[in-house]
């Protein structure tokens, strides 16, 4: 069996007696990308810190292409990139200026640093803006520009701790042409967001904290059949009465294959082991002298696993 590229064991670590990551454990195998996902304080940022030796963990191991990863053992982060959350550019300097300070400290020079920087523009299509200062750029360009930055150095994993946050749909969807073309080339990615499509689209396995707990540690399709139900069914009503609508719930809730139904107004949302029996369930309202006026079918989605197995609580 191929040893994975990544493989974290037992990751402790406490702030103030405060346990933040509790026990965390997971592989990734090289060309694979895994989402990294959880609420807010569930663990996630420390999780990355540690991964990438800016910060040292209680316990527990990290292996990086069979090199541990920590504060002395440069050769190990040499084989990450790490693009962060906030910002790590600097604005008065043009684009492609910076990234050949990236480079340097990375110990690029010459030829192979020019290379380096022109397919890393390519790649985050900034290639006719590299004479500009990212201070005249979009939240979205100096969100690619971070990108750019983090591959100089031709990393073995790239590490990207929610990339989109604040950009506009465009901005996003040109940062995922990048990625995906990253994934379609090999590399190795880990994912943090916020926004579960994202993870939907590019993860091959997910990762769930919670509590500093790893809570899931699966693939798409695993986490999918974890839920009791498959599919979605919504459905807008005509008119009907408190009580007529009532009884009906109480018919749907029977029927065979129905997880839960919940009622927005004259609007259904019926949960279905299966896509299949949507329209079972269409011909048995149709039989109950309902008139849909609208309806539409979805596939059970990251969100809904992930909400079922953290809770609904708001978390700040």
């Amino acid at each position: 069996m191929t040893e994975p590229l990544l493989k974290v064991t037992g990751l402790c670590r406490s702030y103030s007696g405060r346990i933040a990551v509790d026990g965390v454990s997971f592989t990734l195998t090289a060309g694979q990308t895994l989402g990294l996902i959880g609420p807010n304080g569930a663990g996630k940022s420390t999780t990355v810190s540690m991964l990438c030796g800016l910060l040292k963990p209680d316990s527990g191991e990290i292996l990086l292409d069979g090199q541990a990863v920590n504060h002395g053992n440069s050769a190990a982060k040499h084989k990450i990139g790490l693009v962060p959350q906030e910002l790590a550019i600097y604005d008065e300097l043009p684009a492609r200026e910076n990234l050949k300070l990236f480079g340097a400290l990375y110990g690029l020079s010459g030829d192979l640093l020019k290379r380096r920087c022109q397919a890393a523009l390519d790649l985050v299509a900034l290639s006719d803006r590299a004479g500009d200062k990212p201070s005249t750029f979009s939240g979205g360009m100096k969100r690619r520009l971070n990108i750019a930055a983090a591959l100089l150095h031709d990393p073995q994993l790239l590490i990207l701790d929610e990339p989109t946050v604040g950009v506009d749909p465009q901005s996003r969807n040109a940062i995922f042409d990048s990625l995906e073309t990253l994934k379609g080339q090999g590399r190795s990615l880990i994912y943090t967001s916020h926004y579960m499509e994202e993870v939907e689209r590019l993860a091959d396995h997910i990762v769930i904290i919670d509590h500093g707990k790893v809570i899931a540690n699966e693939t798409p399709e695993e986490l999918y059949r974890r839920l009791p139900s498959q599919a979605a069914l919504s459905v807008e009503l005509g008119d009907f009465d408190a009580v007529a609508l009532a009884a009906l719930l109480e018919g749907i809730k029977g029927r065979p294959g129905v997880g839960a139904v919940q009622s927005i107004g004259n609007t259904l949302r019926i949960a279905l082991g299966a896509a299949d029996e949507a329209l079972p369930m269409l011909e048995w309202l149709t039989a109950q002298g309902c008139r849909p006026r609208h309806f539409s079918t979805a596939r059970t989605d990251l969100e809904e696993i992930f909400l079922t197995l953290t809770g609904r609580s708001l978390r700040d």
